[in-house]
């Protein structure tokens, strides 16, 4: 009888880049399953079959890969957002596009970003408002004004504070039994309601006065 030869496993080599976005990878799980302290550079190493200085080797502390991880979930909502942005062809389009990346994005992650934005050395260097934010405000704020015939001067500070909204909506969503379909449906309202309220109010008495 003809022995079977036992199956080699073949090691994939990865690239620097791909290494370092798998250990990111086990360390969301990690976080997301039992929190951040059980994040250790050992932890990681055997979650991820390296050794522990090949941990150190991409991450000199676990500090600064949190804060990676951190600016990695911002950096990946701002893009949902901005592609979503652009295949609307109308306000309500618009909005609830923006709004629904969002919100789905933070029913699946939001436990893993709340509890790295509890971290104060954390959160302070990876500020969400500093990943593509302003950029984001304006692209929405071009569009409000043009439709809205409101200056940019008001249409700019209009969308950045109405950014809140989707924020205050991901944070009930990841923290109460919810539906996200209902909490998308009152945020679009909200939003919606606000800008029409505003285009009203400028009519009457935002806009700035013509002088000689």
């Amino acid at each position: 009888m003809t022995e079977i030869e036992p199956v080699k496993k073949i090691r994939t080599r990865l690239s620097p880049t791909d290494r370092k976005a798998m250990i990111l990878d086990h360390a969301a799980n990690l976080i997301a399953s039992e929190g951040v302290s059980s994040v250790t550079m050992e932890r990681l190493g055997q979650e991820a079959g390296i050794s522990k200085a090949l941990v150190y080797n991409y991450y000199p502390n676990v500090v600064v890969l949190l804060q990676t991880l951190l600016t990695r979930e911002y950096k990946r909502i701002r893009k949902l957002q901005f592609k979503a942005a652009e295949s609307a062809e109308t306000l309500e389009q618009l909005v609830r596009r923006v709004t629904n990346v969002y919100l789905s994005y933070i029913q699946e992650h939001g436990l893993l970003i709340d509890r790295l934005a509890a971290e104060p050395m954390v959160a302070d260097a990876a500020d969400p408002t500093g990943y593509g934010r302003e950029a984001a405000v304006d692209y929405i704020a071009q569009i409000i004004s043009k439709n809205f015939e409101i200056e940019m001067e008001l249409a700019r500070p209009v969308i950045d504070i109405s950014y809140g909204l989707p924020a205050a909506a991901g944070h009930y969503i990841t923290h109460h039994d919810s539906n996200l379909q209902t909490i998308e449906d009152i945020t679009v309202t909200m939003i919606i309601g606000s800008l029409q309220a505003i285009k009203e109010k400028y009519e009457t008495s935002l806009r700035p006065l013509l002088k000689n």
